[in-house]
């Protein structure tokens, strides 16, 4: 009696958890998809504002999308050779190497925003494309990227797989691709996912290193919010569920999926 009580006492202030962080979500969303959001409901549905907001900020959904593809493609070909190395590697320095490699990821975006306008600011064209809020995220992204892979091959005996490997003839190009990267594919997957979920909802870093013809999508949301009607602001906010949540429900997926695969001779 007493364990039910305790069991219904607990699903209760779960339920009431979950409602407070729920039901703003869905009054913003449909605030995004009614007429009128003083009125409420009786106003009528519509998609105008979803449209409005396509026609107004398009080109931040593209570019968000552009710089989330770019920062996970950097962050692969830097931070999967980095977790290997990192897993092979049993030396003082290596640990060094990886916990200065984690710092960006505990100190604020403003701040690492601010140290980049500083360092290459004065780099004109550098600091008015968007490619310099790509460095930006890159930075912030790639502990992410290294530690899920890290993750996967210090939980595999990956020493064995190597001798095995090199016993039957394979250098360390083969070795890297037929070996380390199978193996590996979990902790890859999982964070692609969550360096191009980051990347497209990254606020602080994108707000400061931004220009006005470089703004990213949580930067034209929080436009949106400032200058804009709250239904094409909540509108907006419904575009970007639509592009994160997929992402997340993605990232927990195959962050529990994956085995490892043995060297087998070809």
């Amino acid at each position: 009696m007493q364990r039910r009580t305790y069991f219904y006492a607990a699903l209760m202030l779960t339920l009431v958890t979950v409602g407070f962080l729920v039901v703003p979500v869905v009054m913003s969303v449909m605030a995004g998809l009614t007429k009128n959001f003083f009125v409420g409901l009786k106003s009528g549905l519509t998609l105008e504002w979803v449209f409005r907001v396509w026609e107004l900020y398009q080109d931040t959904i593209w570019r968000s999308m552009g710089i989330a593809l770019a920062c996970l493609a950097i962050t692969l070909i830097a931070g999967v050779p980095a977790a290997y190395g990192l897993a092979l590697s049993k030396s003082r320095w290596a640990r060094i190497f990886e916990e200065t490699l984690i710092l960006p990821v505990a100190v604020p975006g403003l701040a690492i925003a601010l140290s980049l306008i500083q360092t290459y600011g004065g780099f004109r064209e550098f600091r008015m494309s968007w490619a310099f809020i790509l460095v930006g995220h890159v930075l912030y992204t790639l502990p992410f990227m290294v530690r899920s892979v890290l993750a996967v091959l210090s939980s595999i005996p990956l020493d064995e797989y190597e001798e095995a490997a090199a016993s039957l003839g394979a250098n360390k190009r083969r070795r890297f691709f037929d070996i380390v990267v199978p193996n590996a594919m979990p902790g890859i997957m999982a964070g692609s996912l969550m360096v191009v979920t980051l990347s497209i909802g990254e606020f602080n870093l994108s707000w400061m290193l931004h220009t006005p013809l470089t703004k990213t999508l949580p930067v034209g949301l929080a436009d949106s919010y400032a200058s804009m009607r709250l239904e094409v602001a909540s509108a907006y906010t419904l575009v970007f569920f639509i592009m994160i949540v997929p992402l997340l429900i993605a990232m927990q997926k195959f962050g529990q999926t994956g085995t490892a695969r043995k060297p087998t001779q070809r």
